[in-house]
């Protein structure tokens, strides 16, 4: 306690209380290409509903993942979900012949073309060169080189064409066109100002509206806005009470100004999001062109902020030709009406760009966002249709180094689908590409399931279910119970298996470490196997002992870091062990292990441990095994032989 300098009563509150939490082992990861969603931020997905809504359904080149994703959550309602899209990846914007190429992926990160001016150098006689990830090209006298370029945006909103000032070359004018391109940016600042991704020509500016996210999707958005001049006549008036007109906030100012309110809507044109052309998707009533408007309750009405924090479908690009005057604050207002349009400005999207045929690289940096224990709470990494690189990736550079979670991988689809007699030599070539590591589960191939979506069958692979029967058995059992057999390894979904293994197939997979997926008549498709990608004979090539040491290890050193800068003492030391030992007495108690010990004393803190600020914990675990081979003996005997003469004989 501290030491008091005069009489008095000290009164201290010490906790002893700490035990050791649970751990979550049941949360999924995917990463991969869907049509429409955010681009490389994580998604919690608690259900195939909220997995379409977010991502939309799956076309050709996306349904591996998303039903992969869609499987899992058959038995586990929490998924980490990321989108990746390849460099072609356009969003859909309102005026082509402003911008012919533009990709944003989300809020919250912006790329290095910022307003400003930038050195750029340049060799080679066709002149290329790049800042960042920005590949530009110029055009200009030929042979020329030109050793630095200054780059600058002018003018709010980038109303103004690029200029680019040329030094150290002759043969050029001062203002010149330029190429570039820059893919999977964000391009809001502030979250109001657009950086513009300049792809050709004297770009002046996206337009007043872009699609929210990349992809042919948004080619389906119309976005329709009115004030008090366009109202008459509005084609979506009946979905609005009264007209707009003066908001509360701008008749408060100390502005003259009035006709600040908006109306806007946007609208599912093509029917391509909804199911129904022309479905009205988000309203947005009584919003403001006065930059500091504010609700009664004190939020941001601007409508430029309104569309950007809440819209789920678009960004605001640019105000329009009409509203010269707007985005001024009310306060001080110069004119004595905000401008007004004339028409209805009705805007429909163009210009939409999928690019989901990825790249390994552009896969791997989706599960990137994984990487981190830190960051992230995953356990079960769905590696969907990963070849033997991206399934490596996720092996050594994901799962191996975080440590507390495993990846599911299954082979090619060529090496099971239509590959009669040459399955298995084909999985065994996909295997052997893999490293050893009891971080790793692979299954035997492929299963064929029904697309409502799109009234199709596709061959979806397998990891997405084996990964979800994990995570239904923690919630059925435990972790270290094993996910396979005819008890917990029922798979769903399945119309027929691309490849249905016999005994001796079963065989062969099983000692290379491939989990076979078996359909068995009357008795459905059952994982028939739990074993790890450890090549090495140990306890942990099975799945339900490394998923047991993965609940031990993250249950217990979360509740070691507790101990962190306390004395290495014999009190911190029983402290420790009485932490430990009632929480594996429970995991005992729940079948998870035979036996257990924990040393932390002075045999395993000397003096030398303790002096290097270090403290040492050994705990010593008989891990229980599953099941997998039973013998079933059946003893013929004479009628006068006692049972207890020949037992154990055999």
């Amino acid at each position: 306690m501290a030491f008091q300098l005069s009489p008095g009563v000290n009164i201290s509150e010490i906790d002893l209380t700490t035990t050791v939490p649970a751990v979550a082992s049941s949360i999924g990861a995917i990463a991969g290409p869907f049509q429409w969603g955010p681009v490389l931020e994580v998604r919690t997905i608690s259900s195939e509903v909220k997995l379409k809504d977010t991502f939309f359904k799956p076309n050709n080149d996306t349904a591996n993942t998303f039903f992969s994703a869609a499987n899992f959550l058959q038995y586990s309602g929490n998924l980490k979900v990321v989108r990746n899209v390849g460099t072609s990846a356009r969003n859909a914007k309102s005026d082509a012949t402003k911008i012919t190429g533009l990709t944003i992926a989300n809020a919250g990160v912006t790329n290095n073309m910022a307003p400003g001016s930038y050195s750029l150098t340049f060799t080679g006689g066709s002149g290329s060169g790049a800042i960042g990830s920005a590949t530009l090209a110029y055009s200009g006298a030929t042979g020329a080189i030109v050793s630095a370029v200054s780059l600058t945006n002018t003018g709010s909103g980038y109303t103004s064409a690029p200029t680019v000032t040329i030094s150290g070359a002759t043969g050029f004018t001062t203002n010149f066109s330029i190429t570039a391109s820059l893919a999977n940016v964000t391009v809001v600042k502030n979250e109001t100002d657009y950086e513009q991704n300049y792809t050709s020509g004297s770009v002046s500016s996206a337009g007043e509206w872009i699609a929210k996210y990349p992809g042919v999707v948004g080619n389906s958005l119309k976005v329709s806005m009115v004030d008090s001049g366009s109202y008459t006549g509005w084609a979506y008036a009946s979905q609005f009470n009264v007209a707009p007109s003066t908001s509360a906030y701008v008749i408060g100012a100390t502005g003259p100004g009035v006709n600040d309110e908006l109306h806007i809507i946007v609208v599912d044109e093509d029917g391509v999001i909804t199911g129904t052309a022309g479905s009205v998707l988000e309203k947005y009533p009584f919003v403001s062109k006065a930059s500091d408007a504010k609700t009664e309750t004190g939020e941001t009405n601007y409508y430029v902020n309104v569309i950007n924090n809440k819209s789920q479908y678009i960004w605001w690009g640019n105000h329009p030709s009409a509203g010269a005057d707007w985005g001024n604050t009310a306060t001080g207002f110069s004119g004595s009406s905000f401008d007004l349009l004339n028409t209805p400005s009705t805007i429909s999207l163009t210009d939409g760009v999928d690019d989901n045929v990825l790249t390994s690289g552009e896969i791997q940096s989706g599960y990137d966002l994984f990487a981190d224990p830190d960051e992230i709470d995953v356990n079960l990494i769905i590696g969907a249709d990963a070849n033997s690189t991206v399934g490596t990736y996720l092996i050594n550079s994901i799962a191996e180094v975080r440590k507390d979670a495993i990846a599911f991988l299954s082979p090619n689809k060529t090496a099971v689908v239509d590959n009669s007699g040459q399955e298995y030599t084909d999985i065994e070539t996909y295997r052997n590409a893999l490293p050893s590591s009891s971080y790793a589960v692979i299954d035997s191939g492929w299963k064929y399931q029904y697309d409502k979506y799109n009234d199709v069958y596709r061959w979806i692979p397998l990891n997405g279910d084996i990964a979800g029967l994990c995570a239904r058995t923690d919630q059925t059992n435990d972790p270290w119970f094993s996910p396979a057999g005819f008890n917990r390894g029922n798979i769903k979904n399945v119309v027929r298996l691309a490849w249905n293994p016999s005994k001796a197939d079963r065989d062969d997979l099983y000692s290379i470490g491939v989990n076979p997926v078996v359909s068995f008549p009357a008795q459905g498709t059952v994982l028939f196997g739990d074993k790890t990608l450890l090549s090495k004979p140990s306890a942990f090539d099975r799945i339900n002992v490394r998923r047991l040491f993965i609940v031990l290890e993250k249950a217990i050193a979360t509740a070691s870091k507790f101990s962190l800068f306390e004395l290495n003492d014999e009190f911190t030391r029983a402290q420790f062990v009485g932490l430990v030992e009632p929480y594996l007495r429970d995991v005992q108690g729940r079948r998870g292990i035979y036996d257990f010990k924990v040393v932390c004393d002075e045999t395993n803190n000397t003096p030398q441990v303790i002096d290097s600020n270090s403290f040492v914990g050994d705990i010593y675990v008989k891990p229980a095994r599953s099941i997998n081979y039973i013998q079933l003996n059946f003893v013929s005997v004479r009628t006068g032989v006692e049972f207890q003469e020949i037992i154990g004989q055999f």
